[in-house]
């Protein structure tokens, strides 16, 4: 059996926060999983949006503001967050964030 995985040490270090701007790097895509890592920095936001696939918001660095649904909450590092796909969502950088978005593929 030819069994395979991804390891990714340290996923902070693979992304960087670069001064009024989004960065995004896709680290795994497979036919179910789609892995992004963002670098807001301080003020940066993403617009109210919605995703056609589940998605899960791991905070790794920094804190955000989030809008989901009708709910806003505050995430900060550690803060995971599951959204079904339709929800809407959006999200403005506190301070420079870095974090793990996680798509679910159907």
């Amino acid at each position: 059996m030819n069994e395979s995985h991804t390891f990714l040490p340290d996923l902070e270090s693979m992304v960087e926060v670069h001064p009024e701007s989004i960065v995004s790097r896709t680290v795994f895509k497979d036919a179910a999983l789609k892995a992004v890592l963002f670098g807001f920095a301080q003020g940066q936001e993403l617009s109210e949006h919605t995703a056609s696939v589940p998605a899960v918001i791991h905070m790794l660095s920094g804190k955000a503001r989030l809008i989901l649904g009708r709910e806003t909450v505050e995430a900060d590092a550690g803060s995971w967050v599951h959204m079904p796909a339709g929800m809407p969502h959006s999200l403005l950088a506190l301070t420079p964030v870095r974090m793990l978005l996680l798509l679910l593929q159907r």
